[in-house]
């Protein structure tokens, strides 16, 4: 059984794949936080920004078969031109994804991404393959597209993960986990400051914003 928190047809907000046309499939549970805000404090990334505690997102549920979840998918998708993508997430999506999904999404001609902490191996099959490290879990995956830090985490700065092959290096500006108020506006702007210096003083890394929230979509 796989258990969806939500699934939406949306644009690609950050890194690589900006601004492409997706079907998001956020995953429930993570390996890094049982996602109680009571434990909030004590979680390995206790920036995180995304519920994905149970079912009850839109168009969430659970689904018995790789088939039954990824006609639902497909049914996201719009009736027009263009290559179909998926973005697995979570959460940490790498808890169910398997390559039984994997096939089912690829034989109803979607393209697979998948966005993970990097703490579990991947299935084969993934075509799109982008790992965001969290402070000081570990990190098994030395292969991806896209290598993309949530910037600053004390525990975790870029320089640690270089040895990680990718396309692409990223750092995103950590934003506060709640809604903000005008102190944790300013402590945002301070963290996309601090990326544009990284990026500057290491030109290897690229900053990357969250342009689904700038522009007010999912």
């Amino acid at each position: 059984m796989y258990r969806v928190k939500e699934a939406f047809y949306t644009l690609q907000g950050e890194g690589a794949q900006a601004g492409r046309a997706a079907v998001f499939c956020r995953f429930s549970k993570c390996n890094l936080w049982n996602g109680r805000e009571a434990d909030r404090a004590t979680a390995v990334c206790n920036f995180c920004d995304t519920d994905f505690v149970g079912t009850d997102g839109q168009n969430g549920g659970r689904f018995e078969s790789a088939g039954a979840l990824a006609d639902h998918i497909a049914a996201l998708w719009p009736d027009a031109p263009g290559r179909p993508y998926v973005v697995c997430t979570g959460g940490e999506p790498l808890l169910q994804l398997d390559e039984a999904l994997i096939e089912c999404f690829h034989q109803r001609g979607f393209e697979v991404g998948v966005e993970t902490n990097g703490t579990l191996a991947p299935p084969a099959g993934i075509d799109w393959l982008c790992v965001a490290p969290k402070a000081d879990a570990p990190v098994v995956i030395t292969r991806c597209d896209e290598l993309k830090m949530v910037f600053p985490q004390p525990k975790a700065m870029p320089e640690a993960f270089e040895h990680i092959q990718a396309s692409h290096y990223f750092v995103s500006p950590m934003a506060s986990p709640t809604t903000p108020t005008q102190g944790e506006d300013v402590i945002k702007q301070s963290n996309t400051r601090r990326a544009t210096d990284y990026c500057l003083a290491n030109p290897r890394w690229r900053l990357t914003l969250q342009m689904h929230k700038l522009i007010g979509i999912d």
